[in-house]
């Protein structure tokens, strides 16, 4: 064995362990995070437009989604006398903005609530189609359990499903629909049926007594 050449082998292994030491540190993995309600209950999702600058969807313009409701001439007259505040000034609705559209601003998302159980009752999609006009509605779903929420650009409808008897909390299903922007409206672009078990939690014939909404 040539002993001469250990102290030359030992500093090759020791320079390359420098060098994978120095490639495993620093580096950053991508991860998926989802959408997080606030606790304020209002969902929000920020538009940000092709560009350099990060802080768009911060600055973006918001309109206030209850003045966009009370100017609404199509919202029917259930959804508007229920839309009131549910306690000062705080009113039930969620509200996310968003690029739905491709639009001249942020798309907005506007969900109407119950107060005493937050059933939705009411859904609306308003667009500003140039920076001179105002927004208008260009969806709208008025039905008991309806909610809306934006996701990676898709209009995301979801409908409870009650059977009789169900109580509020735990309904026997869902239907939820995916919305796309095409030309000048949104249509429908995928649908899934969902349904629950009544073997957990209290969803069962004993669970609680209070009644589904009426559609």
């Amino acid at each position: 064995m040539n002993h001469a050449s250990t102290p030359a082998k030992l500093a090759v292994l020791a320079s390359a362990g420098l060098l994978l030491a120095g490639c495993s540190t620093g580096g950053t993995g991508s991860r998926d995070e989802g959408a997080a309600r606030a606790d304020s209950g209002s969902p929000t999702t920020s538009y940000a437009s092709p560009g350099p600058s990060s802080s768009t969807g911060q600055t973006a313009e918001r309109p206030d989604p209850i003045e966009l409701l009370k100017a609404d001439p199509k919202i029917g007259d259930r959804v508007k006398d229920s839309l009131k505040p549910c306690a000062a000034d705080a009113y039930p609705v969620d509200t996310s903005y968003g690029n739905l559209t491709g639009g001249a601003a942020p798309d907005v998302v506007v969900n109407v609530m119950t107060c005493g159980d937050a059933v939705g009752i009411g859904t609306y999609v308003y667009r500003k189609a140039d920076a001179d006009k105002d927004y208008k509605n260009v969806f709208m779903a008025e039905d008991a359990a309806v909610y809306a929420t934006i996701d990676r650009g898709d209009l995301i409808v979801t409908k409870q499903i009650y059977a009789k008897g169900d109580p509020v909390a735990y309904p026997s299903g869902e239907d939820v629909l995916t919305y796309r922007w095409a030309g000048n409206k949104f249509t429908q672009h995928d649908w899934v049926h969902n349904e629950y078990s009544k073997a957990v939690g209290d969803g069962g014939i004993d669970g609680p007594a209070t009644a589904a909404p009426s559609n």
